[in-house]
């Protein structure tokens, strides 16, 4: 199983801003020997996705990646608005694990800033440098993800955490069809962080499955390993959650866990053990 979505982090990287003190469970560094310790047996590769928006944080995660044979790939940040972009995405892709972007939308307060027209240099570059981009999105974001994805349709894209539909749960209705849109376009999804306010299975159930329904063969599972500690759970329970929520078995559940996510970013096979 392929771990599509999880974190590493350290407190003393230049520019480090979140988590802070105000969250105490997480405000400490998580390195590769942390997850080892913590991770599922069942799952024997990762991406390991950036958590700052810095050049440090990157080239860190893909020192940390050249020397883990578990972390399969990296998904960085660049500065997409930077005249020195398009050459610093260059660089970026030299790495054999470099495999896509995280522009942090949520934290951004323009919803369209995805379609301003100082970032087509840049994604230009992600384009001619085969990488994908990792929308960091909630609900907001979906209708402008949408016309992102009639623009770009030769950019990868995929949702992080299903466009975290319990962030606005009075507008899940608006949610389904934002989603909706973005699936009947091609974008892929990852079943990741939805548990935000400790949602039980009766609430999970009826977003997992109409992601599942929506992208098909374009969902991919992942943890957010450590952040979903925050809600109480690990990596192998909401392993089983998703699983037992998808309601999928065989070929297709493996695709889910594994599958898609070694399509979506061109993993190599997940190390053993």
């Amino acid at each position: 199983m392929i771990d599509a979505h999880q974190h590493c982090w350290s407190l003393t990287l230049p520019g480090h801003h979140w988590p802070g003190p105000e969250l105490p469970t997480i405000f400490r560094d998580y390195t590769p020997a942390h997850f080892h310790a913590a991770a599922d047996p069942r799952v024997t590769g990762t991406v390991l996705v950036q958590s700052q928006a810095t050049d440090a944080d990157t080239d860190w995660l893909l020192e940390i990646a050249a020397r883990e044979p578990m972390m399969l790939g990296v998904v960085g940040w660049v500065d997409l608005a930077a005249a020195s972009a398009p050459a610093r995405i260059a660089t970026l892709a030299a790495h054999p694990k470099m495999r896509g972007l995280r522009p942090m939308l949520q934290c951004i307060e323009d919803t369209d800033w995805l379609l301003d027209e100082a970032l087509v240099p840049a994604l230009k570059a992600v384009r001619d440098y085969g990488l994908r981009l990792d929308a960091l999105a909630e609900p907001r974001h979906l209708p402008m993800l949408a016309r992102f994805a009639d623009r770009w349709g030769d950019v990868p894209l995929v949702i992080d955490h299903g466009a975290k539909p319990f962030t606005t749960p009075d507008r899940l209705d608006a949610w389904a069809v934002g989603i909706a849109n973005l699936a009947d376009r091609g974008v892929y999804c990852k079943l990741s962080a939805l548990r935000v306010a400790g949602q039980d299975d009766a609430a999970l159930q009826p977003v997992v499955r109409y992601l599942v329904e929506r992208f098909g063969s374009r969902l991919m599972w992942g943890s957010d390993w450590p952040v979903l500690t925050l809600v109480g759970d690990d990596q192998g329970g909401w392993l089983d959650t998703a699983t037992r929520l998808s309601g999928l078995g065989g070929a297709a559940l493996a695709d889910l866990m594994a599958g898609c996510a070694r399509r979506f970013y061109s993993l190599g096979e997940p190390a053993c053990g």
